[in-house]
């Protein structure tokens, strides 16, 4: 037997040394990690975008850019600028905005939202009820503050309606399918 074998041995028999203690105390064994990943479960992940919008939208007073009526949102022109231009085979350069990479950045977050909404824990039903407070603030600073009446930020806000409305409806199915609720059962 090699070296590697034998302490490979050791440290499986005082893993399972140590199960066995914490079995026996009557603590709860808990994984290291696991409270962050309850608070991450918790908080919705499109938290993030707003707050960044919020902190770019909130302090910038803006001026009318020149060309632009007044009453559209001052932000429209920081959001505009690009933000990276990479050229193509095709010979032209492609512009990407500020807005657009948070709009992208947004995607990603909503993406793992709806997985995240696959489990039926607690966490799960306080994530959705965030969520819904979220759209809530989102819809109240889209139709009242100047800053947020932009494109970016009212695909965002429906971002967060989505996560709310897909977040309930894949937990009730899949609160249906764990508890088996369906033709046959019970009768």
């Amino acid at each position: 037997m090699s070296l590697k074998g034998i302490f490979g041995a050791a440290a499986i028999a005082r893993a399972e040394d140590r199960r066995k203690r914490q079995a026996a105390s009557g603590r709860p064994t808990q994984r290291r990690g696991s409270n962050m990943r309850v608070l991450l479960g918790i908080f919705p992940l499109l938290i993030i975008p707003v707050a960044i919008y919020n902190l770019i939208a909130l302090p910038f007073g803006g001026e009318a850019v020149e060309g632009v009526v007044n009453n559209v949102s001052p932000l429209i022109a920081l959001m505009d600028k690009p933000m990276l231009t990479l050229p193509m085979i095709s010979g032209v350069n492609w512009a990407v905005t500020n807005g657009e990479m948070l709009i992208l950045f947004s995607i990603a977050l909503l993406f793992m939202e709806i997985l995240k909404s696959t489990s039926t824990g607690t966490a799960t039903i306080i994530n959705h009820a965030i969520s819904m407070i979220l759209f809530i603030v989102c819809l109240v600073e889209f139709l009242l503050l100047p800053n947020f009446a932009t494109s970016v930020f009212f695909i965002i806000t429906i971002m967060t309606l989505l996560d709310v409305l897909a977040g309930v409806v894949v937990t009730i199915v899949s609160a249906r399918r764990d508890f088996g609720v369906g033709e046959g059962f019970g009768a």
